[in-house]
């Protein structure tokens, strides 16, 4: 076995298992060493301990000697494990953490206690997150629309200014003549006549604890879509009272520190205020993100589901919006909410602008979802 290998073991066994490894390490190892033994080997050493000075060392020795994807890691690692939530409300320490979606989803959690001398610096580091993503997300969310939008306007019996001409020849190109050595257009392609919002989209938000980087993501992508002149996008988040957050839409960083995460989870009441605020059913688009869990009267949620589907609306159910896997859910009230014909699965950030273009384009999303391999819950 290798000096290397031997200096690896004895970093990831660490305590007195690693005492029986003779091997001798640098100063820049020993200091990796006593880094990873502060977080994983806290129930023994004592830890960080409670002074936020050893925390912020801590989070500036991680960066340090870890690349960022595993700096995160140990961070959500260590407000886990060592309970160092109340370290965030301090404004030297926000200033070491490694800014990321869930470190972003901590801080929403901790929105009502946050002190004024730390807001500033939380805002910051939501906003930073905020811009990191929207570069990411922002041009594929409004491609996709705009694509799905252009190609439901079109008409085959479009007036003269309304003609799609390169598409019409392509169309047509079958039938040249060739003695008049031109096209008869059998078939007109139009662009239409757009309206000022062709299809309403309404997301529905769970801000109970359990959804925290789901909001992160449904919040960005309701802003970039709130961007796009047409359609028109509604902010709906809950937990055991409805928000209307649609005002907010214009800025993500105001739209996420509205959003209060943490308590329970009333699906029924959230369905009611959306009934009321949809006033086109058939052109509505309603994307309801929760992990189905009831707090309320469940028969009510599914009649009142039922009732939106009946209506026209083309509704979806997404457990989870991020990249976290499997997510936990109420198997019953998904089953119930399939058998209605509702798509109900669980979205990657990367898929959900292809998502709402199959939905914009009056496409069957249960269909795209089967051949993204993304697995329904039936």
């Amino acid at each position: 076995m290798t000096d290397d290998t031997l200096k690896r073991w004895r970093m990831v066994l660490g305590g007195q298992q690693a005492d029986t490894i003779e091997i001798e390490l640098t100063a820049d190892e020993q200091r990796i060493d006593r880094t990873l033994e502060a977080l994983y080997d806290h129930d023994r050493k004592g830890g960080l301990g409670p002074s936020s000075p050893n925390v912020n060392r801590w989070l500036g020795d991680i960066r340090t000697y870890f690349p960022t994807g595993v700096v995160q890691v140990m961070q959500q690692d260590a407000l886990k494990r060592l309970n160092l939530t109340q370290m965030l409300l301090e404004k030297e320490t926000l200033d070491q953490m490694e800014a990321d979606v869930h470190l972003v989803a901590t801080l929403m959690t901790l929105g009502r206690v946050i002190p004024d001398k730390t807001k500033e610096t939380a805002r910051m580091v939501v906003k930073k997150v905020v811009d990191d993503l929207l570069r990411k997300l922002a041009q594929p969310m409004a491609q996709a629309v705009a694509g799905s939008l252009n190609r439901s306007t079109r008409q085959l019996r479009p007036r003269y200014n309304e003609i799609n001409w390169p598409l019409t020849i392509q169309k047509n190109l079958k039938h040249y003549q060739t003695t008049y050595q031109t096209i008869i257009p059998e078939t007109l392609v139009g662009h239409g006549r757009r309206r000022s919002a062709l299809r309403d989209i309404v997301i529905c938000l769970d801000q109970s604890g359990s959804m925290g980087t789901s909001v992160v993501y449904s919040g960005i992508f309701g802003s970039v879509m709130a961007s796009l002149p047409s359609v028109a996008t509604k902010m709906i988040v809950f937990d055991t009272a409805v928000a209307d957050l649609t005002e907010d839409l214009k800025d993500p960083v105001d739209l996420l520190f509205g959003v209060q995460l943490g308590g329970g989870t009333d699906i029924h009441a959230a369905l009611t205020y959306c009934q009321q605020v949809i006033t086109r059913p058939t052109d509505t688009i309603m994307v309801l993100v929760t992990d189905l869990y009831e707090g309320g009267n469940a028969e009510q949620m599914r009649k009142k589901a039922a009732a939106i589907v009946a209506s026209g609306v083309q509704l979806i159910v997404l457990l989870a919006l991020d990249d976290t896997g499997a997510p936990s859910y109420d198997h019953e009230n998904a089953h119930f909410l399939a058998s209605l014909g509702v798509p109900v699965f669980a979205c990657s950030p990367d898929k959900f602008p292809d998502m709402m273009a199959c939905a914009i384009g009056r496409q069957d999303v249960a269909t795209w979802a089967a051949r993204e391999d993304i697995v329904l819950k039936k």
